[in-house]
């Protein structure tokens, strides 16, 4: 036999005798949506926490031995997993545990379900809850002052117990009688700078505590125990996976919060992925983070620490949002500037210069505007550090048309919520006038077409976690319950294929993830969500649904239905 011929059979039968690799969990069987330029795979397979082929169902079969776990989909949706982008983690942890109000119907509802948990709790003992929004309410409180209810049927129903709850928009809190004793609250009590304490006509509080003041009443309530932490926090996770979210990006921790997320990533305990933001209140806290430097993929990619959250208003449902022009329902009221702004300036470019992502909460169009000029003028004074800067504002729900392109020509990332949209959007023409309203309110598609990122999520515990309704919203701009016809600015719409970017992809971007998440690609976390109908497809009524079925986290199935 000739050499070459010789070398050449060798060769074959060298590679006869290596096998295909085989795979930890080989997926297939149903409609896989990658998040890359609208394409689909037939099969993924995945060894340890990443993924090592996408594509065919042939070139995966080769990868199934007999260890490997073989998921058939049956039919079923998978997407990249889903990531909150803007959420407060131990809030959704809270509000499992506390006084839920998110579906009163009226301030009586609210009463009664207070008086119920009262019932049950020992006298003197706080009552804390949130969710309530005035203006989602069938019917208006019969004593209401400047749109607001006031405490004197909450006192009268719970005399013994001190109660705070928060507004959906935790911009507000509204307490009783007893708890304003317990915090000395009186008519001579001076409202603080950036807040407001409602009052009658006689100078007296009504319970009603907007912004920066609901501090005083917050001062009184005793810290949550260690216990009470770990508790809500393994109830936030647990939540989370329920509802196929993978990954959190979390508005703002302190000190406390961030350590105690370190002990469960140390622990192998916080399945999820967590990126949260340093409260930028905390001044000590930055401080150390300056010294140190972000800190990324502790707890193996569980958990990093790499942006500030700072505040420049309030909400528009508390007429918080700090407006351009006066509010239409309430003359001469602009909104609060919650944060000087030289404070918001001096932070962003401390942080900028020590390595750190700046996201900072913006509602109003003022808001909005200052916040932007704030950016530009950090992002040109440090151009070493401005290339990719990945500067967020939260929320972004209303802006002044000038301000639309500024987010694509400054590099700034819009984290909005399209769940805010569906249930702001009936009552906000009333703050907002309709010319506001087509023009900046919750515009998805013209900062789109600016060529802005635009982040999804649901601000929860402000709304409900779950991100199906928000991914509804964002392809309807309709309510949960349907209307209007068309949607609500209807040119404003995402397309699916936007709106699960915005849920994968585009979100792992604002957190600087997106080399390791965000899509299902050769390389990647192995981290995925399940759902029993294909939302890319199915008739828009049917969204709100679909079930998740299956998530999976680092290769590992962490829930399933």
């Amino acid at each position: 036999m000739k050499p070459t011929v010789l070398l050449i059979v060798l060769g074959l039968a060298f590679a006869a005798c290596q096998e295909t690799p085989k795979a930890d969990m080989v997926i297939w069987g149903g409609n896989i949506y990658t998040a890359v330029g609208g394409q689909k795979a037939e099969a993924v397979a995945v060894t340890g926490d990443s993924i090592i082929y996408v594509g065919g169902k042939d070139g995966a079969e080769d990868m199934v031995g007999p260890e490997t776990q073989v998921i058939n989909l049956e039919g079923k949706t998978m997407t990249p997993g889903f990531i909150e982008s803007h959420a407060h983690i131990m809030g959704v942890g809270y509000n499992l545990m506390n006084v839920d109000l998110m579906a009163t119907t009226s301030y009586e509802e609210l009463v009664a379900q207070v008086k119920k948990a009262a019932d049950e709790t020992p006298e003197g003992e706080w009552i804390l809850g949130r969710g309530w929004h005035q203006d989602k309410w069938i019917k208006p409180a019969e004593r209401m002052v400047d749109g607001f209810q006031t405490h004197h049927l909450l006192s009268e129903a719970v005399p013994n117990h001190p109660v705070f709850l928060s507004h959906a928009s935790g911009h507000a809190g509204f307490a009783n009688a007893k708890a304003m004793e317990l915090a000395g609250i009186t008519k001579d009590t001076k409202t603080p700078d950036g807040g407001d304490i409602f009052r009658d006509i006689n100078g007296e509080p009504t319970g009603l505590f907007n912004e920066t003041a609901q501090g005083l009443i917050r001062a009184a309530i005793p810290e949550n125990t260690m216990e009470k932490q770990q508790r809500a926090l393994e109830l936030a996770v647990q939540a989370c996976l329920e509802l196929g979210i993978t990954s959190f990006q979390n508005a703002g921790a302190g000190k406390d919060d961030i350590e105690l997320f370190k002990q469960f990533a140390e622990e192998g305990k916080l399945k999820i992925r967590l990126y949260t933001m340093l409260s930028g209140h905390d001044q000590n806290l930055l401080e150390e983070y300056y010294d140190k430097g972000p800190e990324i993929g502790l707890g193996d990619n569980h958990l990093t620490v790499r942006s500030i959250k700072l505040y420049s208003d309030g909400a528009l449902g508390s007429r918080g949002a700090w407006l351009l022009e006066e509010y239409s329902d309430m003359p001469g009221v602009f909104g609060h500037n919650v944060t000087p702004m030289e404070e918001i300036e001096k932070v962003t470019n401390e942080g900028l210069a020590a390595g750190f992502q700046i996201c900072t909460h913006a509602i109003g169009d003022r808001g909005n505007q200052e916040v932007l000029d704030i950016y530009e003028a950090a992002l040109k004074n440090n151009p070493e550090k401005a290339n990719d800067s990945r500067f967020r504002i939260e929320h972004a729900q209303h802006l002044d048309l000038a301000d639309i392109p500024r987010f694509a020509e400054l590099g700034v990332i819009a984290a909005m919520q399209a769940i805010h949209m569906s249930s702001d959007r009936p009552w906000a023409i009333n703050r907002l006038g309709e010319k506001r309203i087509v023009d900046g309110a919750y515009v998805w598609q013209k900062l789109l077409q600016s060529g802005a990122k635009v982040i999804n999520g649901t601000d929860a515990p402000v709304e409900p976690l779950a991100p199906l309704p928000s991914f509804y919203a964002s392809v309807t701009r309709k309510t949960l319950k349907g209307t209007p016809e068309g949607g609500y600015e209807a040119d404003q719409k995402m397309t699916r294929e936007q709106a699960l970017v915005s849920y994968t992809l585009d979100a792992a971007y604002g957190a600087f993830e997106e080399d390791i998440k965000g899509s299902i690609e050769v390389g990647k976390l192995a981290d995925f969500t399940v759902f029993d109908k294909d939302i890319m497809t199915i008739d828009e009524k049917n969204i709100l649904d679909t079930q998740v079925m299956m998530t999976i986290v680092g290769g590992e199935v962490l829930f399933e239905k």
